[in-house]
């Protein structure tokens, strides 16, 4: 959170309670839990169980014969699901332990969790069990900033079950059973068990949430209804497979981190779209969910048309400074919390530049890649309306250029994605003063203008297609001439209230790369200045120079490495592989992005320190970075499809295959890739197309 931005908005920092980094975090869909590596949930600190953005448990605390359990280890085979091997602590004077304690944790629209004792002894063993559960159900960012206080639920005991409702209004509540009666009193249940040698005592625990009076209707857990969901999107995704290793371990993690973090909607037809991320962004964003429906085009190209079609519905139709919605802007987030009213005074917030043109972007791509031509026809009035926004709002000056400043004292300081209070700034490290044009946010812009040239080609608008490439082509030579810095060799992160350039080296440039704004000269300087040891770290490319005023590689914006703004900067690169250095400067990023990865598990965080790899040889936490997040899942599939050089067209039955795949990687394998109605399979190694297959009526280019 911003520090003069007290609305619970997606920017800066998440909270400093606790940190994330020792924390274990399952999802499924829009419900998630937060524990500690006991799977403990205690008071005090940013855990708890999470459904609809409000904390449904703040206490889950299970003791054995009256202390915590020791921990031996976390297995988290999927994003909704985790096994906590525990131990019951050893008795004075004795080392070893001979009760083992797992706990299974699956989490779908509320919480399932099976206990196990295992007697490892020669003799019976008794023990107390107890666990502790309350509630505070309080808002989501009441809990992120610190704010939630010691709110207890009023709790009741019936038919053996234990009842917690929210004191204020009772509209939100938790029971919570087991299949082996436990004696339930107020906050508590305790189990006393005797385990015979060798044998083992379990019971299932089911915590369900409830809404206006009615328990969420769950699916039986036995069956695992998220089990079932993550293998019908496996069902429907490319099979991808690499030789190296960690490129196959990080693929798998991607695909279930996606699966899991998917969300259907409640409301219409159940059309798919991602969730920006666990634990704090749990909803539809706009920046956020198109550019991971973007990354992932190579996997499902549903995901992308479900999160437009919820964008759409959602896209501003009014003024209104308080939510900062105006005509035709895609909103920035969504909120379904208590407090979801008090968001500027409503639950959906519209403060963001970037999303927009995103939006028409994404369109376009959803097309080539196979999207139902009824759909994307259906969606065009709002991607008409989402350029009318640029021009009208975006740029409200006239210099055809598209600025943010908010519209009031409660708004985000900073609508890119680096949108903390601090994340612009100059060579110096002193903050600009709004409005701001941001260059990346001028590059999707172009990039948007482009695509709904095409997608007017497509629907046979020939004079509409003529006049917006006329636009992008002044657009392009506009932006050369007031964002370069021909001093520096690259373009300012943006331009100012009086239109000065903003100085600073961030990897903000490299996202005009990536979405094709940038001339082959200016291209060409700035692949320099990204290769330099000031901007890629060893492990990935840093948010800022490290010679820029402001840098702190612990930062959140200012230094550190955002997986995602890595991947955006290889596609861009590999975008001007003509140019000296681009190819080779793509492979080592991706390299030490790999690596990273390696170092964290296989699972991307959604950022981390950016301190020089010479420095540390693994890659530094961030401390409050948590996962998964959305877009650092979808990284991966980015990094993919560009050394690949993959771009279909289903529209023209043309299927582009160039690879340029780093040595290390091996063999990389599409296989039943869906694109629209047929499905393709592709092999690659290096430089050459091993093999593809395509119906008859296609045709490949891989020259």
């Amino acid at each position: 959170m911003t520090a003069d931005a007290p609305a619970p908005l997606n920017a800066g920092e998440p909270t400093g309670l606790g940190g994330c980094g020792a924390s274990v975090t399952l999802v499924e869909g829009g419900t998630f839990c937060l524990s500690n590596r006991l799977g403990d949930i205690a008071p005090g600190l940013p855990h708890g169980l999470f459904y609809r953005d409000a904390r449904v448990i703040s206490r889950w605390e299970l003791l054995v014969d009256g202390k915590p359990a020791d921990s031996l280890s976390v297995l988290s085979p999927e994003a909704f699901a985790a096994r906590f091997v525990l131990r019951r602590p050893p008795q004075a004077g004795i080392a070893d332990s001979t009760l083992l304690v797992v706990r299974e944790r699956l989490v779908a629209e509320g919480m399932h969790e099976t206990i196990t004792l295992e007697n490892m002894g020669r003799e019976p063993t008794a023990v107390t069990l107890e666990l502790h559960v309350d509630a505070d159900f309080v808002d989501l960012f009441a809990v992120k900033e610190g704010r939630a206080g010691h709110t207890r639920a009023e709790v009741a005991v019936a038919d053996g079950e234990l009842l917690l409702h929210d004191r204020a209004e009772r509209m939100r509540g938790l029971s919570v059973s087991s299949t082996v009666e436990p004696v339930v009193l107020p906050g508590t249940l305790v189990w006393r068990v005797v385990v015979l040698p060798g044998e083992l005592w379990q019971t299932e625990i089911i915590a369900q949430p409830t809404v206006g009076n009615q328990r969420v209707q769950s699916e039986n857990y036995g069956l695992s209804a998220p089990g079932r969901k993550i293998e019908a999107w496996r069902d429907s995704a490319t099979d991808v497979r690499a030789d190296d290793p960690v490129l196959a371990q990080v693929l798998r993690r991607t695909e279930s981190d996606l699966g899991a973090l998917q969300i259907h909607d409640e409301q219409g037809d159940g059309r798919p779209f991602v969730a920006a991320g666990a634990p704090w962004f749990m909803t539809l964003f706009g920046r956020d969910s198109l550019l991971t429906a973007w990354m992932a085009l190579p996997l499902e190209v549903d995901l992308a048309v479900g999160t437009l079609q919820q964008l759409a519905e959602l896209q501003g139709r009014r003024v209104d400074p308080l939510t900062e919605e105006e005509p035709g802007r895609i909103m920035h987030e969504m909120r379904r919390g208590p407090a979801s009213g008090q968001v500027l005074g409503g639950n959906i917030y519209y403060g963001t530049a970037d999303a927009t043109p995103l939006f028409v972007m994404l369109l376009n791509e959803a097309h080539r890649w196979g999207a139902d031509r009824e759909v994307v026809e259906a969606l065009l009035p709002a991607a008409d309306a989402a350029l009318r926004w640029l021009r009208d709002y975006g740029d409200r000056d006239g210099d055809g250029f598209v600025e943010y400043r908010r519209a009031t004292d409660r708004g985000l300081v900073n609508q890119g994605w680096k949108d903390s209070f601090d994340g612009i700034n100059d060579a110096s490290g002193h903050l600009p003063e709004a409005p701001l044009a941001l260059c990346e946010v001028q590059g999707y812009t172009y990039a948007a203008v482009l695509a709904r040239a095409e997608l007017a080609e497509a629907f046979d608008e020939v004079r509409v297609a003529a006049k917006l490439r006329d636009k992008a082509a002044e657009m392009k030579q506009n932006f050369a001439e007031k964002f370069w810095l021909p001093e520096r060799g690259w373009y300012a992160v943006a331009l100012d209230r009086d239109k000065r350039r903003v100085d600073a080296l961030t990897s903000n440039v490299a996202h005009c790369l990536w979405a094709g704004i940038a001339t082959d000269e200016h291209a060409e300087q700035i692949v320099r200045r990204l290769g330099g040891q000031e901007m890629d770290s060893g492990f990935g490319l840093r948010t800022l120079g490290s010679d820029m005023g402001a840098y702190n590689p612990m930062s959140y914006h200012n230094g550190s490495i955002w997986p995602h703004d890595t991947a955006l900067a290889v596609a861009g690169l590999l975008r001007y592989e003509h140019l000296p250095g681009a190819v080779e400067l793509a492979t080592r990023l991706a390299g030490g992005l790999l690596d990273a990865a390696a170092a964290f598990g296989g699972r991307l965080p959604e950022l981390f320190c950016g301190f020089p790899r010479s420095r540390f040889a693994a890659p530094i936490p961030y401390p409050t970075s948590c996962s998964p997040q959305a877009w650092a899942s979808a990284a991966p599939m980015l990094l993919v499809r560009s050394f690949l050089g993959l771009e279909p067209n289903v529209p023209e039955r043309t299927l582009g295959v160039r690879p340029r795949l780093p040595a290390s990687w091996g063999t990389v394998t599409l296989s039943a890739l869906r694109l629209g109605g047929v499905t393709v399979d592709v092999q690659a190694k290096g430089d050459e197309v091993a093999e593809v297959r395509l119906p008859d009526e296609w045709k490949l280019i891989a020259e």
